[in-house]
């Protein structure tokens, strides 16, 4: 008796081979499955092979085969790398909190991703424990809180991390700052319960931010200039009597720096009620008290 048939069996699929008279076996050109054979039982695709002589006799060989077994086990590995997405701090972010929540997202479609090779980096720290990995489809959404307050200026975090294939995701990126000081604010002119005739009178001062510039100054509400120096002055118009002038700095983070001042605009000239001169008349070189009555 002679072989009939020979068949193999893959993913469901079953496929012919024909003898090869140069090697004496039974081949075939078979396309692999398009995914990963991570996510199968034993993380292979079993392989089923079955021969059939000319009498109608079959043999079969599986992937649990005492003897072939493991040669009837088909690895496929994917070639696609994962995915990962920094969603806080955004790139160029201006926070206010020294301990931000740094989230991002690692995703794979294919094998999956490798949880243990999940990589932050903070700075130049590399962040090992600490991370929160809440499952979702395709990955993991992950949160990592600094368990020490980062300094005021720029931060960088970085994100690696593999899929179970072993194919590394390309490296994500954010540059931010954080700021928690106010800017700096001084009013140089009017001075504190200045009083004045004019109705108009300029406010000024400088103001500064060493983290998060530019800032910009409101007077009373109105936004006035700065300068490169920090300089700014703005010209308003009193009310007669008292007036609370407002002027705030905020810098780019949207922190803030209020200064007040009270300022009296007074347009009413004193008026002399009266003038007496005691003695009148007075002999010559003795003294006499004037007294004047004045309002105002």
């Amino acid at each position: 008796m002679s072989v009939k048939t020979v068949q193999a069996v893959i993913n469901g699929q079953t496929y012919n081979l024909t003898l090869n008279n140069n090697t004496g076996k039974y081949e075939a050109t078979v396309t692999a499955p398009a995914k990963s054979s991570y996510n199968q039982s034993g993380h292979y695709y079993p392989v089923t092979v079955k021969a059939t002589d000319d009498a109608g006799n079959i043999t079969t060989k599986d992937a649990v085969d005492s003897v072939l077994g493991q040669s009837l086990q088909l690895v496929v590995k994917e070639k696609v790398v994962p995915i990962a997405v920094i969603t806080y701090p955004t790139t160029d972010a201006l926070i206010t909190n020294e301990t931000p929540a740094i989230t991002f997202k690692v995703t794979d479609d294919d094998s999956g991703i490798n949880a243990d090779t999940i990589k932050l980096t903070v700075d130049s720290a590399v962040v090992t424990e600490g991370i929160t990995k809440n499952p979702v489809s395709g990955g993991y959404e992950c949160t990592y809180t600094p368990t020490k307050a980062l300094t005021n200026g720029k931060h960088t975090i970085k994100v690696e991390v593999s899929d179970n294939d072993g194919n590394a995701a390309v490296a994500k990126t954010v540059s931010f700052t954080v700021d928690t000081v106010p800017p700096t604010l001084s009013v140089t002119a009017p001075a504190e319960d200045f009083v004045t005739n004019q109705a108009k009178i300029t406010v000024s001062g400088t103001t500064d931010d060493t983290t998060s510039k530019p800032v910009t100054v409101t007077v009373n509400g109105e936004q006035t200039a700065v300068g490169e120096d920090g300089a700014w002055s703005k010209e308003i118009t009193l009310t007669p009597g008292k007036n609370t002038i407002t002027v705030v700095a905020t810098d780019k983070a949207g922190k803030s720096t209020t200064v007040t001042r009270n300022v009296t605009l007074d347009t009413g000239a004193p008026v002399i009620r009266s003038v007496t001169m005691t003695p009148n008349p007075v002999d010559a070189g003795k003294t006499f008290i004037i007294s004047v009555e004045v309002t105002d």
